[in-house]
């Protein structure tokens, strides 16, 4: 190849196809051939081309023919960085071929013989803050330090990441998992005759460290025993990684676990993102999901009658996915959000002012908080110089049971907060192994020192003259700090248990039984070497109870069990402040019973003991309903009270609900009550009144007859035949007792009795006053010369007529009660709060065929009297049948608007007046007259003084 040309792919036995497809691997020694016609001038050519041309750099032996090359030439001059250089100068007696074939050939040989590559470290070595040897690996990764965010320059190498400030609630969590590793160590039936080691890295609050700290025990120098010769290939003992505190870092270490399929269990990260397995396949946790948590503090804010608060997250995931959690399960409890901020991760003090102004100036009056603990204390400083007092604050575990934000300065804003944490727990032993250490008798912990001397604010080094020297004797029991707390070991009960986890799971491996394991053909892992990934198999199948009664599992999502607190910021003895815990929530209780409050005094934002308000709109009170305004929040109402006949009964009633039939709601439409039940009543004044008219009318009418059955024998009885006068006397007194059968409650047959009894009585009533009407007409007629009508109007012919006037009555209201009987009715429609019960006529056409025939009856007979009634007598009946038949029609006829516009019970007096009116009417006018004859005018019952030549009479 001329001019340091690449040759063609498939030449040279194919070096630069298998350099394409691996070009920084290649898969055999490799060789670059080419001519260089005058190398000494293009030495800086080649230099460039070892450079930026990676096919040229990865060979193993370039081949660089040169013509003009002569033994005058020194080898410096064509001397390339980085290569050996071999000379072999053709003579005219050497076979070239031959030569060079032999040179490559030793030069083949050479490479392959040679060293294997060397290994050397990229970086200085990541060595562990604390470390023990033993067969199984764990590894921990915390932020005991956190360090400042400067960017650096690039315009000389960065500096190492410097960390700063002490975490104590972190270091408390790293000798927690000592502490667990150790009682491990020396228990019997877990992982017998199988030590358990463990390396702790800090991360430094940063994600950059993070990622570093979780690689370096994979590739520990301890392990790979680098040098400029060879690389060991012995596997890491590394089987699992506790941490982290944070979901951002655990992101980070997560990224690195699962590309190496290790698993991981955090012990403090919630976001619920992370139960994505599709992202983060081996992370597991012994910490609820925000997910949980999100509902919970929905169903808290409920709990005490908050609807319009406000929200302040962090801009990253556990913020974001926290507030997006609680916004939908905020939305199922009928709770709106007011505002959202967001603290980002650049914050300047205008964006702190401008969020403390919105929420100043907003109306809600509770501010849920989604952030951690450090962004909470700068939050807080914040808020302290802009004097935001007075605000009920709800916290998520990141930051609730914090010292970090808890500062006595810091309870003018945060003071009374109220909110979620871990469940607390009793760790036997755990308390007096954390505070029995001390620097002079744990030299190894590197952490412990700069924990005793800013605990103490001693030193123990004499270099440090600005304080006093540190004795040894100093005790952390004699010392409050977030470290020593023992109320607080939420979060080392989540670490205790992620260590017991694998403990388990290890166990479990170590116990499979061939032909029963969890894998392909149900084969057991490599006991002696298990793998990472097979150990993952086993962590997601742990089921175990710790020593304080703690259960330990995980779901399909790698979550554990969904239980929580809710704490209680008060302040305490010497300014600390504590957590009280003053109730539990238990996502596995039904709905409505998962939050349980203690019996526990709770203090408010303020110092004050009165739960505070925090609504848009005033509950709606029992009575009344909401109604959403246009184009504001659900929360934003008026209350509008529930109409006539509806009702409720619970406060802020989305609806109010209609009233049974029978009930109508009280004053207050709170209640639905049983309506009054309106009929016309025997015990009622009216009730009385027209039962006693009527029994007057039938002892009237009784009286009447007694009179006529003891003057049977003279004229005026005798007169228009007394048998029909009888019988229209017991029709009368039948009339006067039908009107008993429409007072009283209605039943079926009181219903039946009283229409069918009324139109069957009165139809033989006024049947009897036809017959004597024609009677009378038939009587003047037959004294005309040669009349004989009355044989074809005997008493035969008159009683044959009664009956037949009255059978057809009969016949009509025998098909009424056959067809559509009256019932008895509850008419809610004229009074809307009562009940009015009435007949209801059943068939209306034949209700009204039966007042119409009595109609028909009454208008033949009035017209019929009306047309008799000069006839010539000086007891002329026909005058009495006109005018009772006068007052008849005109009861009647007035009866029927009276009885149209007449209301409830009214309607049934209406109704019996017009039966007792007409029944009077027809007693006075016919027999009145006939009963003063005979009682009061004797001397005119005689048949002389009847038949006698009168003047006439007009009506």
């Amino acid at each position: 190849m001329e001019d340091g040309k690449e040759a063609e792919v498939g030449h040279r036995s194919g070096v630069m196809l298998r350099l394409k497809k691996q070009p920084h691997q290649p898969l055999l020694p490799s060789l670059y051939l080419t001519n260089a016609r005058s190398l000494v001038h293009k030495t800086d050519d080649f230099e460039l081309q070892l450079a930026g041309n990676h096919y040229v750099r990865d060979c193993c032996v370039l081949i660089i023919t040169e013509t003009w090359l002569h033994p005058g030439i020194h080898d410096a001059s064509i001397q390339l960085a980085g290569r050996t250089l071999l000379c072999w100068d053709r003579t005219k007696e050497s076979n070239y071929n031959c030569e060079m074939l032999l040179a490559l050939a030793i030069l083949w040989v050479a490479i392959i013989r040679g060293e294997e590559p060397s290994c050397l470290l990229y970086d200085s070595a990541e060595m562990p803050l604390l470390s023990k040897d033993g067969d199984i690996i764990l590894v921990g990764i915390f932020n005991i330090h956190s360090h400042d965010n400067n960017l650096p320059t690039y315009k000389s190498k960065p500096p190492p990441t410097e960390c700063k400030v002490f975490n104590e609630r972190e270091y408390q969590n790293a000798r927690t998992m000592i502490f667990a590793i150790e009682e491990i160590n020396n228990k019997n039936n877990l992982l017998p005759n199988i030590t358990v080691g463990y390396k702790i890295y800090d991360a430094c609050s940063s994600v950059q460290l993070s990622i570093k700290k979780v690689l370096a025990p994979l590739n520990d120098p301890a392990d790979r025993k680098p040098t400029n010769s060879s690389c060991s290939i012995k596997q890491s003992s590394v089987l699992a990684v506790i941490g982290m505190s944070s979901t951002t870092y655990t992101q980070a270490v997560s990224s690195i676990a699962q590309a190496f399929i290790i698993p991981q269990i955090t012990y403090f990260s919630t976001c619920s993102c992370l139960s994505d397995k599709t992202k983060y396949p081996t992370l597991l946790r012994t910490v609820p999901s925000d997910y949980y948590q999100s509902k919970a503090l929905a169903q808290l804010v409920k709990h005490y009658g908050w609807n319009w608060v406000g929200t302040v997250r962090t801009d990253n995931d556990y913020g974001n996915d926290a507030m997006a959690a609680f916004a939908q399960a905020a939305q199922e409890e009928g709770i709106c959000i007011e505002y959202s901020a967001v603290i980002f991760t650049v914050m300047t003090r205008q964006k702190y002012i401008n969020i403390i102004r919105l929420i100043k100036e907003s109306s809600a009056k509770v501010v849920i908080a989604f952030v951690n603990a450090v962004t909470m204390k700068t939050f807080v400083e914040e808020l302290l110089l802009e004097n935001a007092t007075g605000l009920q604050w709800i916290g998520d575990l990141s930051w609730m049971t914090k010292r970090l934000p808890a500062k006595e300065e810091y309870y003018r804003i945060l003071g009374g907060a109220i909110g979620m944490a871990l469940t607390n727990a009793e760790i036997p032993g755990l308390r007096d192994y954390l505070v029995n250490i001390n620097p002079l008798t744990n030299p190894e912990d590197v952490l412990l020192k700069e924990f005793w001397e800013g605990t103490f604010n001693c030193t123990l080094t004499s270099k440090d003259e600005s304080r006093n020297k540190c004795i040894g004797s100093e005790n952390l029991r004699d010392v409050k700090t977030e470290y020593t707390d023992e109320h607080e070991f939420r979060v080392p009960s989540c670490t205790y248990k992620a260590v017991y986890a694998v403990a388990h799971a290890l166990h479990n491996l170590h116990n499979c039984k061939d032909g029963q394991g969890p894998f392909i053909n149900k084969t057991c892992a490599n006991k002696m070497n298990p793998a990472s990934w097979q150990l993952l198999q086993y962590l997601k199948a742990v089921n175990f109870t710790t020593i304080y009664g703690d259960k330990v599992y995980f779901d399909i999502n790698g979550d554990t069990d969904q239980k929580y607190e809710v704490v209680n910021w008060q302040m305490g003895e010497g300014g600390l402040i504590k957590f009280v815990t003053v109730g539990l929530y238990d996502s596995s209780m039904p709905e409505g019973r998962r939050i349980k409050m203690n019996n526990v005094s709770i203090i408010w934002a303020g110092d004050r003991k009165q739960v505070p308000k925090s609504v848009c709109t005033e509950s709606c009170k029992p009575g009344a309903r909401k109604a959403i305004r246009n184009g504001q929040l659900i929360c934003c109402f008026d209350c509008v009270p529930c109409a006539e006949g509806e009702i409720s009964n619970t406060t802020n009633a989305i609806d109010c609900f209609s009233c049974p039939l029978d009930y109508n709601s009280n004053l207050e439409r709170t209640l639905c009550i049983l309506k009054d039940i309106e009929f016309l009543s025997f015990k009622e004044v009216m009730g009385s009144l027209l039962v006693l008219f009527s029994l007057l009318g039938t002892f009237m009418t009784i009286c009447v007859s007694v009179i006529f059955i003891l003057y049977r024998d003279t004229p005026v009885v005798k007169a228009n035949n007394s048998e029909l006068s009888f019988l229209l006397l017991f029709s009368l007194i039948l009339c006067f007792l039908c009107s008993l059968p429409f007072i009283g409650q209605p039943s079926d047959w009181s219903c039946m009795l009283r229409h069918i009894g009324f139109g069957i009585t009165f139809a033989l009533c006024i049947s009897c006053i036809l017959a004597k009407t024609v009677v009378v007409l038939m009587a003047f007629r037959a004294t005309l010369p040669g009349s004989n009508v009355m044989k074809w109007f005997g008493p035969s012919q008159q009683r044959m007529s009664v009956a037949s006037f009255t059978l057809i009555q009969v016949l009509i209201c025998m098909f009424w009660l056959l067809f559509s009987p009256p019932i008895p009715h509850k008419n809610f429609k004229s009074y809307k709060e009562k009940i009015i019960l009435e007949c209801e006529v059943g068939s209306v056409l034949a209700f009204c065929a039966v007042l119409g025939y009595i109609g028909f009856l009454s208008a033949v007979c009035f017209i019929l009297a009306f047309l008799a009634r000069k006839l010539p007598d000086n007891f002329n009946e026909a005058q009495l049948i006109t005018f009772s038949m006068l007052i008849f029609c005109s009861v009647w006829i007035t009866f029927i608007p009276a009885y149209i516009s007449s209301p409830g019970k009214y309607t049934v007096a209406v109704e019996i007046f017009a039966i007792l009116a007409s029944s009077f009417g027809l007693l006075f006018c016919i027999f009145v007259p006939k009963c003063y004859v005979i009682l009061l005018k004797p001397e005119q019952n005689n048949r002389k003084y009847l038949m006698g030549k009168m003047p006439s009479k007009s009506l």
